[in-house]
């Protein structure tokens, strides 16, 4: 994760703006991984700080028990207006230990209107050596009178290529890592969450089984097999990168009949998967939605293979 962080260009701004001397009082990190945001906003605070985590006020960042940093809410905990009466108390005594004193808000987006203002003037008009490092992984809910007032640190979703390599690092499976990469959406914590759980290996093996469905007993089968299936939007991502793949192969081999669904039924795979995933929030019956699309696969399959001979 530091590696990744490292890279993004969010991370190069605060950097770059403590080195010159030129901070911005407070800072807001628009982050779409909420299970790694603690840990960038404490990551990003080494730079506010110019420490290295190793040392020990980097260490003591990390571990949260740095005397002029605090970190809200608790963990577990959902921002709290106590929280806001506590910064804004805190906030006016000088820092211990140096001439800098920061204070770190994740989930901020989750905080209610009445926090967000009561922090607002300590926002606009901080004490001096005051800074604020706020987490947002959107920003639908930040107030604008908010927004206005901190200087936004955005990080992009990061590539395939970053995600893989970055799980590599912490050792696995090198092919699983490569699947949660790709299926992840550039969140970083989504994938290690895939990596580590069964369930995701599950969702593989379910995709592959339904992407295999070649004649209509066999999709109706398999649609009611996986139909309470508790993440769909990931089993029909699984199967839109199988049938990719298939048509890929199918493209550069350069051989419609060779491979168990024709080149026009592959096609067609690619864009019922994708309508499936646009329409899925509003389709009840999700072994409904499976069957139309291997049912539709397996048609189309057969219309052209009755062509081909």
């Amino acid at each position: 994760m530091r590696q990744l962080l490292q890279s993004t260009t969010a991370y190069k701004i605060l950097s770059r703006d403590a080195s010159s001397g030129k901070l911005s009082h407070a800072y807001m990190l628009y982050f779409q991984d909420s299970a790694n945001m603690r840990f960038a906003l404490k990551y990003f605070c080494l730079a506010l700080f110019g420490a290295d985590e190793n040392s020990r006020v980097g260490s003591l960042i990390m571990d949260e028990s740095f005397s002029d940093v605090k970190v809200y809410p608790a963990v577990g905990k959902k921002p709290s207006v106590s929280d806001a009466d506590e910064i804004i108390g805190d906030c006016a005594l000088k820092p211990i230990e140096g001439d800098k004193k920061a204070y770190i808000f994740d989930c901020f987006d989750g905080a209610s209107a009445t926090v967000q203002n009561k922090l607002l003037k300590a926002l606009e008009e901080p004490p001096s050596g005051v800074y604020f490092l706020l987490g947002a992984t959107s920003l639908a809910p930040v107030l604008p009178t908010i927004r206005s007032r901190v200087k936004l640190l955005e990080i992009q979703p990061f590539s395939e290529v970053q995600i893989a390599q970055a799980l590599d690092r912490l050792g696995g499976d090198s092919r699983l890592n490569a699947l949660a990469a790709s299926s992840c959406s550039g969140d970083f914590g989504q994938a290690q969450a895939m990596v580590s759980g069964q369930w995701f290996k599950e969702i593989l093996s379910a995709a592959q089984e339904i992407c295999r469905a070649d004649s209509l007993a066999k999709a109706g089968e398999v649609s009611l097999k996986y139909g309470d299936v508790k993440e769909k939007t990931q089993l029909l991502r699984q199967m839109q990168l199988i049938y990719c793949g298939q048509l890929k192969n199918c493209l550069s081999q350069g051989d419609i009949s060779g491979s168990t669904f024709t080149r026009p039924a592959l096609l067609h795979a690619v864009g019922a998967v994708n309508k499936a995933l646009e329409d899925l929030n509003f389709n009840a019956g999700f072994s409904a939605l499976l069957y139309d699309i291997t049912a539709g696969i397996i048609r189309e399959n057969d219309k052209w293979k009755k062509l081909l001979v």
